[in-house]
């Protein structure tokens, strides 16, 4: 999650919040990537969590990190909570129970995210030795309760954990005890953008099994494939999911709007503080009758933010994000910003995968949703199955990554970023697979050598 929104420019209307997602149309391109990952930080020695405060602490590791980089900081009552570049270069923030993330600049290129992560892999590792820290690829973290991950000193996170509660049965672990990789890609023209939330929603299930990496939960197995992926399936619906009116006729930039002003509020933010308004409509916010917070009016800071707090599987800002994904090693996650570059940015390609995906009904759809993290690529809707449909989608996506043509400096296209999931669709078996192949046998059935053999 990257930095708050800061613009106190007064939004009178319905039409200006639908402006504002339009302006992030890039009819001459350049069409972008931008890759995001969570990593759960631990202590090597004894494998437990690591706090906030302490000399080897979250903070000591930001701290640490900003004297390398030469970042500025991020601030929440007095605390640092994150860091970005001046420069446009991207940021680094703080999930709620301590999961790290970087939020990577968009650049032009797959091979560009694949250097931007190996560059932050390396400081991360330079800080983080001496101060006895590692960090799980894992999509949840394996052993720990939820009483026993630490807790950030982010006042957003504070109401967001005490409304998740009331509003689905899960939303606390997934705010504590999961870590994703998404990326972020650009439209061309609301059409354009139509056709890649389509593709994109109807094919997260697909990336949710090839991703799937999460199959510990308090200290042995959860029964799943991904449950990273199921804990979403039990929070909040009103924010999440699949977002069925998509695939609706008329959709566009205006039934977005009308989806996302239907969405409760979580906060307003106004300078440092953040007021608890969670619960309330951001239509009586735009029409000035917010009863939590008398006389306020809605700025673009506060749609931009409450963008920020709708979590569908795909979710539209001014660009698109995939958010399907369970992190896993440096190598899966470039290769999704590679699978949906080849997707996304050949025309060809993008037709092809729509093709792939026409005819599929909602409750296709919302099938493979709730089964791919159960049974992964064996999940089957409209007479096939997520690996079949993952082939597909991998060899529609090399082939769009052929005529993008872009090279890296061995000479080398963005298809050689697609090998680790192609290895996946083609064997048929998902991350977790090997993990609980790993707890079964070798490891005894615990889940402490993940802490060695699951971490960057």
């Amino acid at each position: 999650m990257a930095r708050d929104v800061v613009d106190s420019e007064v939004v009178e209307s319905r039409d200006a919040l639908v402006a504002w997602l339009e302006a992030g149309c890039k009819p001459a391109g350049p069409f972008r990537i931008g890759a995001e990952h969570e990593k759960i930080p631990f202590y090597r020695a004894d494998h437990s969590p690591v706090p906030y405060g302490g000399d080897k602490g979250i903070r000591a590791l930001l701290e640490g990190m900003r004297k390398r980089l030469a970042w500025d900081g991020i601030e929440d009552g007095g605390n640092l909570i994150g860091l970005y570049d001046p420069n446009g270069g991207g940021a680094i923030s703080l999930e709620p129970g301590g999961q790290f993330e970087l939020s990577g600049a968009p650049l032009d290129d797959a091979h560009a995210t694949a250097d931007e992560l190996d560059r932050h892999l390396t400081v991360a590792r330079s800080v983080a030795e001496p101060l006895g820290i590692g960090f799980l690829a894992l999509g949840m973290s394996p052993k720990w309760s939820l009483a026993e991950t630490p807790i950030m000193p982010k006042h957003r996170y504070a109401i967001m954990a005490r409304y998740m509660p009331k509003v689905g049965t899960r939303g606390l672990d997934m705010m504590f005890r999961t870590a994703t990789v998404q990326v972020n890609l650009d439209f061309m023209s609301e059409r354009d953008m139509v056709a890649k939330m389509r593709v994109g929603l109807a094919l997260q299930p697909a990336i949710t099994a090839l991703f799937a990496n999460s199959p510990f939960t308090d200290g042995k197995l959860n029964g799943l494939l991904s449950a990273r992926s199921e804990i979403w399936r039990h929070t909040d619906a009103a924010r999440t999911g699949m977002l069925s009116f998509v695939f609706e006729p008329g959709m566009g930039f205006e039934r977005y709007v009308d989806y996302a002003l239907d969405v409760p509020l979580y906060f307003l933010k106004r300078g440092g503080n953040y007021q608890d308004v969670a619960g309330a409509s951001f239509r009586d916010l735009l029409a000035g009758r917010l009863r939590q917070a008398p006389g306020e009016r809605a700025t673009i800071a506060d749609w931009a933010n409450h963008l920020s707090t709708i979590f569908p599987e795909v979710r539209l800002k001014r660009y698109i994000e995939m958010r399907g994904a369970d992190v896993g090693p440096p190598e899966r996650i470039v290769a999704l910003a590679a699978l949906m570059a080849g997707l996304y940015y050949n025309p060809d390609a993008l037709g092809s995968a729509e093709a792939l995906v026409e005819g599929w009904s909602a409750e296709d759809r919302q099938k493979l949703r709730d089964d791919a993290p159960l049974l992964g690529l064996a999940a089957e809707a409209h007479g096939r199955d997520l690996r079949s449909v993952s082939l597909d989608m991998l060899a529609i996506s090399r082939s769009g990554l052929k005529r993008r043509a872009r090279l890296d400096a061995r000479g080398e296209d963005e298809t050689i970023l697609l090998h680790p999931l192609e290895a996946i669709a083609d064997s048929g078996r998902e991350p977790a697979r090997h993990w609980i192949q790993r707890y079964e046998g070798p490891w005894g059935r615990s889940v402490d050598p993940s802490f060695d053999e699951a971490a960057f």
